[in-house]
């Protein structure tokens, strides 16, 4: 099996993670009922870390598929190797750091590491791109 779709496998095991942690701090805030139930009521604000979790799981969602057509694009195409592997796991350890580090709200290192897993996906990119 290609690298590249382990690490897939980890970013979908990754996602979960990231549902869960949500989930789980917004029912904490709202209540057992607020989650088996329909959720059609207007909610208070959320409390912060229930909002940080929220945004990062958002940013998660709108930078995965990136992920997924990159690494799934490298080995359909034939262009894996040390480079898009090595790519890859900065992504996904970028990744798993930025969740953390969201959720206690550290600022400026969130945001670096933002930028790394980005790094990492160009790295990625590359090879389907002419490199």
């Amino acid at each position: 099996m290609h690298t590249e779709i382990l690490i897939l496998a980890w970013g979908a095991v990754l996602l979960f993670v990231h549902i869960f942690a949500a989930g789980h701090v917004k029912t904490r805030q709202y209540g057992t009922k607020w989650n088996t139930g329909a959720r059609d009521e207007a909610l208070p604000p959320m409390d912060p870390i229930v909002g940080r979790l929220v945004r990062a799981q958002a940013n998660y969602q709108e930078t995965f598929p990136i992920a997924i057509a990159a690494l799934l694009g490298v080995v359909v195409a034939g262009r894996t190797g040390d480079t898009t592997a090595l790519g890859g796991w900065i992504w996904l350890g970028a990744r798993v750091a930025y969740l953390p580090l969201y959720a206690v709200g550290v600022p400026v290192v969130r945001s670096l590491v933002f930028l790394v897993s980005v790094v990492g996906l160009a790295m990625v990119l590359w090879p389907l791109l002419g490199g």
